[in-house]
């Protein structure tokens, strides 16, 4: 009996994080057979090389512990699951890129994913299960908190404050704050693919463009 490691998610973020997991077990000596896909509606038996399990028979596979890396990029579900993981005595698992690069001081919270040719640079806070995708930054005196998702190429300057379960789409640039003065994005906002943020962005909110603006509503 050995450990057992998963990804949960088969799809493409999933399968996206999946090599850098097995790099990650593969330095500290662990088998392939050890590392498996959870998929709660699972389309195959067997996704690029690994065996994919429901979540009920992860639990049942015989295991001496067990520890799962959320490749679900909706934070609201990933505090769902890390919930019901951290429940059922399942460790949560922090999966970061051979190439990310750390300039300076970091505190992070656990069960994050750093993807690669992520950028982190000085005096930065991050929360818990934090996303970064490809080719994201984050730069100095920025507090991130849980269940942060940035997708690829988020470019988030210093003295920025991104509260609890924010999505920032890809290639979104969030400008500089000022020392006391941060640009703060508020819990549970979305910022759409490409959008240039220059001001505080409230709770709740949608907003796209360049400079970005809450997305208009729909008429009935």
């Amino acid at each position: 009996m050995q450990p057992l490691f998963a990804v949960y998610g088969a799809g493409g973020h999933g399968r996206e994080v999946m090599p850098l997991a097995r790099e990650q077990l593969r330095q500290k000596g662990f088998s392939i057979e050890s590392l498996v896909f959870i998929d709660d509606n699972p389309v195959a038996e067997v996704v690029n090389g690994h065996r994919v399990l429901t979540y009920p028979d992860f639990l049942r596979a015989s295991a001496t512990s067990r520890t799962v890396v959320l490749a679900i990029a909706d934070g609201f579900i990933r505090a769902r699951l890390a919930a019901r993981c951290l429940a059922d005595g399942i460790q949560p698992w922090t999966v970061k890129a051979g190439n990310v690069l750390v300039m300076g001081s970091l505190e992070m919270g656990e069960g994050g994913i750093l993807s690669p040719f992520v950028t982190v640079t000085s005096n930065i806070r991050i929360g818990k299960y934090f996303h970064a995708n490809i080719y994201s930054y984050v730069c100095h005196d920025c507090i991130i908190g849980d269940y942060v998702t940035f997708a690829p190429a988020v470019k988030c300057n210093g003295n920025v404050i991104v509260e609890d379960y924010v999505y920032v789409g890809t290639g979104a640039v969030i400008k500089q704050g000022q020392p006391g003065r941060p640009i703060v994005i508020g819990r549970g906002a979305v910022i759409g693919m490409g959008a240039v943020v220059t001001k505080d962005v409230s709770s709740g909110s949608i907003v796209v463009g360049n400079p970005a603006r809450p997305m208009p509503r729909s008429k009935p």
